[in-house]
């Protein structure tokens, strides 16, 4: 992927390039290394230098993730949305690794495509899922997870179904011909309560990973919903925008 001449010759007449690529380092103890901070940031600026080379119509749909917002400071104040940067201080210091890197990818994304004039939109999702709660993919799961508890009280724990995942990203690439642009928070809910992310951990075998020492069951009365701190406003209007656009079925 860093071979900018294999890129080019396999971009060359596209429409659009979709980057989805992020590297697991499955010898890594969290899944994700310091390693591939560099490995990843430099793929996605040979991408974008690609995009300018070779692609027929300058554009590119790029995946980041939720974690390239939320990770600010400890207390996070008002309401993360489009706009919101993780610190890539914050997360080297506390060793996000895949937050730090999908942090820095997309900005060096955003960097490339104004400089060599590429029309870029990033999707940014929040933890991936299979259609049926709370299954997933343990390998992607405990790199995205590595803070999880943090992101839970600080009601930022986001899930988002694969499919609709991919769809968001179809919907955004004909967006561009609406004038979408920027960066599209992707999520489907938010992990509110203590018995969803019991569900959550079950579902991904890390009892403990999410809740810690709070694991104690409560009943539906005594629990209380964790505020949401996260917003996709942007994404759910560009969606509507779109479907106002399509013809009637009859």
């Amino acid at each position: 992927m860093e071979d900018l001449q294999s890129l080019c010759d396999a971009f060359r007449g596209c429409h659009a390039v979709f980057h989805t690529s992020s590297f697991i380092d499955p010898h890594g103890i969290s899944g994700y290394s310091e390693q591939k901070v560099f490995l990843e940031t430099e793929v996605a600026r040979t991408v974008m230098e690609a995009c300018a080379k070779a692609a027929y119509i300058k554009r590119c749909v790029f995946t980041s993730s939720l974690l390239a917002s939320i990770w600010r400071n400890e207390n996070i104040d008002g309401i993360i949305d489009d706009s919101c940067w993780s610190s890539e201080e914050f997360c080297r210091e506390n060793k996000l690794w895949l937050a730090l890197a999908k942090t820095k990818a997309e900005k060096v994304a955003w960097m490339k495509a104004k400089e060599l004039k590429v029309n870029l939109v990033t999707v940014c999702p929040g933890l991936l899922m299979a259609p049926t709660f709370p299954n997933s993919h343990i390998q992607t799961s405990i790199p995205y997870l590595k803070g999880g508890q943090m992101m839970l009280q600080q009601g930022c724990l986001a899930i988002a179904e694969v499919e609709k995942v991919a769809k968001a990203h179809v919907s955004v690439y004909e967006g561009m011909n609406y004038g979408a642009s920027g960066r599209y928070l992707c999520f489907d809910g938010v992990v509110r309560r203590q018995q969803e992310a019991i569900e959550l951990e079950k579902g991904l075998k890390m009892t403990g990973f999410l809740l810690g020492e709070r694991h104690v069951v409560l009943s539906e009365e005594d629990e209380e919903e964790i505020p949401i701190k996260i917003s996709n406003s942007k994404l759910a209007a560009l969606l509507n925008k779109i479907n106002q656009r399509l013809p009637c079925k009859t």
